[in-house]
C-alpha cells in the first residue's frame, strides 16, 4: 500500500479492468518472503493455481515452489504478470507452465488439467483461487449480465476445476478454495461477490464430505483484506486509501503473509484437517 504518512505517495492508479495486473501497480503487493528457507514439505508435488500469476496466487505458487512442488499457473490474460510468476518459480529450481484463458468456460478448465498432466506429469493439489469482484451502491444497479459473469468465475470454475482434477487426484490429493471474510461477515456494496464467497464455502464443506472415502482433502482460506491488482481494479482511490483501517490490525494485509495458509493445508501438516476453513483476516472475529 503507499505511504499513508507521505500524501504524495497516495497515489495509486486505479485500472479499468478485472482482475488488474501487478505490473502496473505503483505500491506492488509483497509476494515473497526472501528470507524463507523451505523444508520440502510438498517435495515430488504438482499444484495447479488458478490466479496463479499475481496477488495471493503468486505468494502461494512462489512459496510452493520454495517448498518443492511444480506448478501449473492459469490466468486470464495478465501475460507480463504470468511470465514473471513464471520465471521466479523457476528461479527456485522448480518447473512451471502457464496457461491463458477464461476459467468461466468448462472446456477451458478441462483444457487446463490437461495441459498440466501433460506438462507436469500428474496433479496433487489442487488451489482454486481466481476471482473477480465487483462494487455497486444499490442491488438495483447490479446488471444481470455481471452477476452471472461473477458466479460464473467465483464458484462456476471451481466445480468445472473440481469435475477436470477428480480422476486425476490420489489418495493425498487436496483442494484449497479462496473464500473471504465477506462470506462470514457480508459486504453492502460487494453482494455478488460475498455472495460467490458464501457459496465457495458451503461448496467445501460439501465437497470434505463426499472425497473423504478417497483420501482427499478439502479445505479453504478467508482472506481479509489483502492488497492485490484486484483492489485498485475494484474499487476508486478514496476506498483503497482506507483499504484495510477497520481490522484490528489496522492494516491490509499483503499476500505473503496468506501464502503460509495454503501450504498449512496443502501438506502433511494439516492431515488431520478437512471441511475447515482459516482465517487470515486482521482480527476479525467471525465465528465461521
Amino acid at each position: 500500500m503507499p505511504d499513508k504518512s507521505d500524501p504524495e505517495q497516495n497515489t495509486e492508479p486505479t485500472q479499468e479492468k478485472q482482475p488488474g495486473e501487478r505490473a502496473r501497480m505503483q505500491s506492488v503487493p509483497k509476494t515473497e518472503d526472501e528470507n524463507y528457507r523451505g523444508s520440502d514439505k510438498l517435495s515430488g508435488k504438482v499444484a495447479l493455481v488458478t490466479g496463479g500469476d499475481s496477488g495471493i496466487g503468486r505468494a502461494v505458487s512462489i512459496l510452493f515452489a520454495k517448498e518443492g512442488a511444480d506448478v501449473a499457473i492459469i490466468y486470464l490474460d495478465e501475460h507480463q504478470d504470468a511470465e514473471d510468476t513464471g520465471k521466479r518459480v523457476e528461479e527456485l529450481g522448480r518447473r512451471c507452465i502457464t496457461v491463458s484463458g477464461d476459467i468461466g468456460a468448462p472446456e477451458f478448465c478441462r483444457e487446463a488439467v490437461g495441459k498440466t498432466i501433460d506438462g507436469l506429469g500428474k496433479l496433487d493439489i489442487l488451489v482454486n483461487n481466481a476471482g473477480e469482484q465487483h462494487s455497486y451502491d444499490k442491488v438495483a444497479a447490479i446488471p444481470p449480465e455481471q452477476l452471472e459473469r461473477t458466479f460464473r468465475t467465483n464458484i462456476f470454475s471451481m466445480f468445472y476445476f473440481v469435475q477436470a482434477a477428480l480422476p486425476h487426484l490420489k489418495e493425498g490429493g487436496v483442494i484449497i478454495n479462496s473464500s473471504s471474510v465477506t462470506a462470514y461477515e457480508g459486504h453492502p456494496k460487494l453482494i455478488p461477490y460475498a455472495s460467490t464467497k458464501g457459496a465457495i464455502t458451503t461448496l467445501t464443506r460439501s465437497l470434505a464430505i463426499t472425497l473423504a472415502d478417497q483420501g482427499i482433502r478439502v479445505n479453504g482460506v478467508a482472506p481479509g483484506p489483502i492488497w492485490t491488482p484486484l483492489i485498485p481494479a475494484s474499487f476508486s482511490k478514496e476506498k483503497i486509501e482506507r483499504f484495510g483501517e477497520k481490522t484490528l490490525l489496522g492494516r491490509v494485509g499483503q499476500p505473503v503473509e496468506i501464502a503460509p495458509s495454503y501450504l498449512f493445508l496443502a501438506c502433511s501438516d494439516s492431515s488431520y484437517m478437512t471441511g475447515q476453513v482459516l482465517h487470515p483476516n486482521g482480527g476479525r472475529i467471525v465465528n465461521g
